[in-house]
């Protein structure tokens, strides 16, 4: 008699390793310890629910909260094993996660989680804290705006200023980037006044003073800059056009032109390995003073004034363009054709060169001159109509440019001031410069948590609370994504190693600074099979491929995660 086969597949792909990677920072646990389930919570604790639903935002881009329990209803084996303990899709249900995010949105509960993860991750993976940057971004939503509400109309970072908003600031650990602190405010706040709290948040979650704080000029008002200086912190930052007004700046360039003051050249390898100049600068001494809970402050700031080449001739570029096409558009002004109206008279052709030196922001770089004309017209005659004449007047623009006025403008480009209250034996105008172009580490971790793979945006949750825990939840995720960076990157650098096999079409293309999201995408195609022939079952899972395993050994994590999946099976791998 024939034997009756039956074979069911569950697709496995990277979820072993990042449940495992989230299992070893310890989100599971903490979880559970911080956020209580309550008495009638049964199933899957709060803790293996959050860990299961991140393993499938991360590895499917897509936080949803309708797509989770069908995405899991198709790997139940491996999710149980991986989750050690029995799982349900129900335990993936909408009302189920929802929970969760009710859970994340408590305030108290969520600071004192995060401080024991900051804490948990400094230990296990032996990190010491050195510098945090500080930002924010907006994500935007098909909202609807209610007084006091957390989705508001504000200044869009995400250049959608129709769209109401909510606000995330991040406190991130360089240099992997992974957020320490993490807010979530109403879309109208200023950013100013998010950066105390955020610092606060720091020091309870990292238990840490002395740090080196980096931000914008959001972060450098001056009551922000007190503060950590009162806090024996140190700040680094460009300073705004009113902490750092344009004619100290200007001074302080002139001086330069003169001949009165030198510069210090700052230097980097480029990508070919070659030393090139990026920056000169110098700097000064200032004496700064604010109050603080009611008692003055007085420290000394460095003024450090700085030009970026790179971003000098960019900035030249941009104004020649501005130059052409402002020229063009005032020289436009004198055209007489078919359907164009006509300017009446020299008000009206002043406010229009008002508009055009405005728009292309060249205003005092051009100067104008409006001339009168007056021409005698002859009109035609008709029939016995003698011939008449007509005094025409016609205002006409000529456009010359300011020589001087542009030169001046192109010597203060590529400028800005930035302020420190470090000294120079800790921080260096070179380390400065180089510290603060390293800004970029925050917002690639905004392009992720907005992005793919978390995908905060578009949002389609309209309940403030739930809104909370969903960026607080994902937040978590950016620590995961971050962090397995980071491991994987320092484990190559010890061993001098390249990691070969990531790239599409290339597989020789070797790299020593792997993203996650190549790491993981190295786990497509994982698959755990059922096999039953006449009430027998076996099991097997695909056999990981040399470079798979490479993955798991710089991260430090046993084959036998996915091996164990397949206990059963006549074939283990």
């Amino acid at each position: 008699m024939a034997e009756e086969l039956t074979v069911t597949t569950e697709c496995v792909d990277d979820i072993p390793l990042l449940i495992t990677w989230m299992e070893r920072m310890g989100v599971i646990t903490l979880t559970n310890e911080h956020f209580p389930a309550h008495g009638n919570w049964q199933g899957l604790d709060l803790g293996r629910v959050l860990v299961g639903w991140l393993a499938h935002s991360l590895s499917e881009a897509d936080h949803r909260l309708n797509q989770v329990e069908e995405w899991a209803a198709g790997r139940i084996e491996t999710l149980s094993g991986c989750l050690g303990g029995a799982v349900r899709a129900l335990d993936f249900s909408d009302d189920r996660l929802a929970s969760v995010l009710d859970a994340l949105s408590e305030d108290e509960e969520w600071a004192a989680f995060a401080a024991s993860l900051n804490r948990r991750t400094l230990r296990v993976y032996d990190l010491r804290p050195e510098r945090i940057r500080l930002d924010s971004t907006t994500a935007s939503g098909y909202w609807q705006v209610s007084e006091d509400g957390l989705f508001q109309l504000g200044h869009s970072k995400d250049h959608r200023p129709e769209l109401p908003q909510l606000k995330v600031m991040v406190a991130a650990l360089d240099p992997l980037g992974m957020p320490v602190a993490t807010q979530v405010v109403a879309g109208n706040q200023a950013d100013d006044p998010l950066s105390i709290p955020a610092i606060e948040q720091v020091r309870a979650g990292l238990e840490r003073r002395g740090l080196w704080y980096v931000g914008d000029v959001k972060m450098m008002a001056l009551a922000t800059r007190a503060h950590l200086q009162v806090g024996q912190d140190t700040y680094l930052g460009p300073l705004s056009a009113l902490q750092g007004p344009p004619a100290e700046l200007a001074r302080a360039v002139q001086a330069v032109w003169n001949g009165e003051q030198a510069l210090l050249s700052v230097e980097r390898p480029n990508s070919e390995g070659q030393i090139e100049k990026i920056a000169e600068g110098y700097e000064v001494q200032a004496t700064q003073t604010a109050v603080v809970n009611g008692q003055e402050a007085r420290w000394n700031e460095r003024r450090l004034f700085i030009r970026s080449l790179l971003q000098a001739e960019a900035a030249a570029t941009a104004l020649r363009k501005r130059l052409e096409h402002a020229e063009e558009a005032l020289q436009a002004l004198n055209e007489r054709k078919q359907g164009k109206r006509r300017l009446p008279d020299a008000a009206a052709l002043r406010e229009a060169i008002a508009a055009v030196l405005k728009r292309h922001q060249v205003e005092g770089l051009l100067t104008v001159h409006i001339t009168e004309q007056v021409q005698t017209r002859q009109l035609r005659t008709y029939g016995n109509r003698a011939a008449a004449t007509r005094l025409e007047r016609t205002v006409l623009v000529s456009v010359q440019r300011n020589e001087a006025a542009i030169a001046q403008a192109v010597r203060l480009l590529g400028w800005r001031v930035d302020a420190t209250n470090a000294p120079q034996d800790r921080l260096s105008l070179e380390q400065a410069v180089l510290a603060y172009q390293a800004e970029y580490l925050v917002e690639r971790n905004f392009g992720r948590l907005k992005g793919k793979p978390l995908s905060l945006t578009p949002m389609y949750l309209q309940d403030d609370q739930r809104a909370t825990g969903l960026t607080r939840l994902l937040s978590i995720g950016l620590r995961v994504l971050t962090l397995i960076e980071h491991v994987a990157r320092n484990k190559l650098q010890q061993t001098g190693e390249k990691l070969s096999g990531l790239y599409a079409g290339n597989p020789k293309r070797a790299t020593e600074r792997p993203t996650t999201e190549a790491l993981l995408r190295a786990f497509e195609g994982i698959f755990l099979s059922f096999v039953q022939i006449d009430g027998r079952s076996y099991r097997h899972i695909t056999p990981l491929a040399e470079l798979q395993r490479k993955i798991l050994d710089l991260l430090d994590i046993p084959v036998s995660i996915y091996s164990s999946l397949a206990v059963n099976s006549v074939n283990p791998p």
